[in-house]
């Protein structure tokens, strides 16, 4: 039967969950994209997985949100409830429940900046765990002697404070610990600066130092990784972050803040002069106060008369006087001791590294090369030359004492046949047999009869 071509009944399209689910994410996607949404934070959840879950609401409806992990990385603050925001994103259909979410990719608060707010919330959170605490800052060494800069070593900041240090108070160790201070990683070279110093506990207090910016330029030093470890350095911290008006969480958590980062050379260290000065001054009132209660004693003494206790007096500042005498040349003794055992260790070092002197050793080697050298060919002489003739004239006396000839010599002959054969019985030369006798000198013939 064929279809009615002219039928006015709908056609209908049955979909299944998935496929309606999928429609409408599509629906969503082809016609919101990307949006923003402005309301307020709540029930706000973080997974294990990194993902955070919360809902945005208003006055007369509410909308779910998810903000996965890869997203939370980049945002500057951490959701929290109740924070009137505004959050860009796309929607999207959670097929599991059917119901429909934003896909939060950005979050800004309302009438705040982000990095204010960010600013805000760590800070309240570091002072809740105690970190600004006063009661935990450390005091800085009034004479430190070795101080640990860290900076970037590219900035001017670097050089204000190296000409800053030596010309307040000449002969001060430095230990620069190059850092990036804005960026990417430069949290971690921070940090990792801050725990170089507090493992080693070389200097005496750490400089953390940076040049001016905007807040965001600034921004390593309100890291909460920062923040706890300056809370963690072993060593007193000033932080000398930005101008005078640039406040940041790391000013808070170090034990000193500094208004720029020059002002934390003068803070560190004071001049010599004020040094010296301090140590007049201070001699100055001993001996006012010296002169004064000398006085009052001597004026007590005289009004009671007591010439023998004036004299004990004398008698007993006068061995003071011989014992700081006598302590004065023990010093100078001892410091000539020290001098003179340095000298002779300097001599001694001197003589060590005359000993090492390259040149004297190649010296010591030619020599011995050269000695080495005669040796081997006075012996090679005497392998060629001298012991092959010894050996032969020995050879020579042995022959001579072994030929047959020499034997001749004491009188005996050596008898022989016409064919050179020796006769050695007289059963060899039968009756008529010629014979030929040789004697040392000459032969002889004979015949047998």
């Amino acid at each position: 039967m064929q279809p009615n071509l002219f039928s006015l009944e709908p056609t209908r399209k049955t979909y299944s969950v998935s496929e309606l689910n999928a429609r409408i994410r599509g629906l969503l996607d082809q016609h919101l994209g990307e949006i923003w949404v402005s309301g307020e934070i709540s029930g706000v959840r973080l997974a294990a997985s990194g993902h955070y879950y919360f809902t945005l609401k208003d006055g007369d409806s509410q909308v779910r949100c998810a903000c996965f992990r890869m997203s939370a990385r980049y945002l500057r603050f951490k959701p929290a409830d109740g924070v009137a925001v505004i959050a860009r994103g796309r929607l999207d259909v959670y097929d599991a429940r059917g119901e429909y979410q934003l896909l939060v990719e950005h979050l800004e608060p309302q009438g705040y900046g982000a990095l204010q707010f960010a600013f805000e919330q760590l800070k309240k959170k570091l002072s809740a765990e105690g970190l600004f605490d006063s009661a935990r800052k450390r005091p800085l060494p009034k004479y430190p002697q070795r101080i640990g800069l860290v900076t970037s070593p590219s900035g001017a900041v670097i050089q204000d404070i190296l000409n800053i240090l030596p010309r307040r108070f000449p002969g001060l160790h430095v230990r620069f610990y190059p850092a990036m201070v804005q960026g990417e990683g430069s949290v971690d070279q921070v940090c990792r600066a801050l725990r170089y110093f507090s493992d080693s506990q070389w200097p005496d207090v750490v400089i953390l130092a940076r040049g001016g910016g905007s807040l965001e330029d600034l921004w390593t030093f309100n890291d909460e990784q920062v923040a706890r470890a300056i809370f963690d350095c072993s060593v007193p911290v000033v932080s000398a972050v930005g101008h005078e008006t640039d406040f940041t969480i790391a000013d808070f958590v170090a034990d000193l803040r500094a208004p720029t980062p020059s002002a934390a050379a003068e803070l560190v260290v004071c001049t010599r002069e004020q040094v010296l000065e301090s140590i007049a001054g201070c001699r100055r009132a001993l001996e006012q106060q010296l002169r004064y209660r000398l006085s009052i004693s001597a004026r007590r003494l005289h009004e009671r008369g007591v010439d023998r206790a004036s004299a004990i007096v004398h008698r007993a500042i006068g061995r003071a006087f011989q014992r700081v005498d006598e302590l004065q040349r023990c010093s100078a003794d001892a410091v000539r001791r020290h001098l003179r055992s340095r000298r002779q260790r300097w001599q001694d070092l001197e003589s060590h590294l005359r000993r090492m002197d390259l040149r004297l050793r190649l010296s010591e080697s030619r020599r011995r090369h050269q000695t080495a050298t005669a040796r081997m060919a006075a012996a090679m002489d005497y392998y060629l030359h001298g012991k092959p003739a010894t050996r032969l004239e020995s050879l020579k006396a042995q022959l001579h004492q072994l030929s047959p000839l020499n034997v001749l010599q004491r009188g005996y002959a050596i008898v022989q046949d016409p064919a050179g054969h020796v006769i050695k019985s007289s059963l060899e030369a039968p009756s008529g047999s010629d014979l030929q006798i040789r004697l040392a000198e000459g032969r002889l013939n004979a015949q047998v009869k």
